[in-house]
């Protein structure tokens, strides 16, 4: 095959596997009811000056299903984590009692559960899009693409495309699961 059809090819499933790793990040960020230390990974901490993930600055973990905690490294950090989780605008209220931080986390009524269902398809879709996007880019390179005969460019196209259904399929898989958990109490 052709250096440049395989590097559109090569190129193509890169962006669509981060399409896919994007929304699997994205799901991890809607809370399924039960308290996960994920639930917190998109809480910044100004440390010292600098935005440094939570991760960083203390250790979050969940004694039970209903209870997250987060353990600073350093007692004077305490004030800006609790500052850094009510920025994150996760719905959460965190309790500080001194040494460590608790964050109860609420069952979640059937509306809510609903809600967050859509926004775990629109979390989809919007992969859809970039996967669906990355093809549309391939087969514009396929075409353009000068020392490739038309045998070739069909070929490519081909393959595009089974790498788009393939996406697609693990996409909708990836939904599914995530709109099983969200819906289960």
């Amino acid at each position: 095959m052709n250096e440049d059809i395989q590097f559109i090819l090569d190129s193509t499933k890169e962006a669509m596997d981060n399409a896919q790793k994007h929304l699997e990040k994205q799901l991890l960020n809607i809370r399924a009811g039960k308290a996960s230390p994920s639930m917190l990974g998109s809480v910044m901490v100004d440390y010292y000056g600098s935005q440094t993930p939570l991760g960083q600055v203390a250790n979050v973990s969940t004694p039970d299903g209903r209870t997250i905690t987060v353990q600073p490294w350093e007692k004077n950090m305490l004030q800006e984590i609790e500052r850094g989780i009510m920025l994150a605008n996760l719905g959460f209220n965190p309790m500080n009692n001194g040494d460590l931080i608790i964050i109860n986390v609420p069952a979640l009524t059937e509306e809510r559960r609903r809600d967050l269902a859509k926004q775990a398809k629109a979390e989809a879709e919007h992969a859809k899009v970039g996967v669906r996007s990355a093809r549309k880019d391939a087969n514009n390179d396929i075409k353009k693409s000068e020392d490739a005969s038309e045998d070739i460019k069909k070929n490519a196209e081909i393959d595009v495309q089974q790498m788009t259904d393939a996406h697609v399929k693990k996409i909708d898989y990836t939904l599914a699961l995530k709109e099983k958990e969200i819906m289960t109490v």
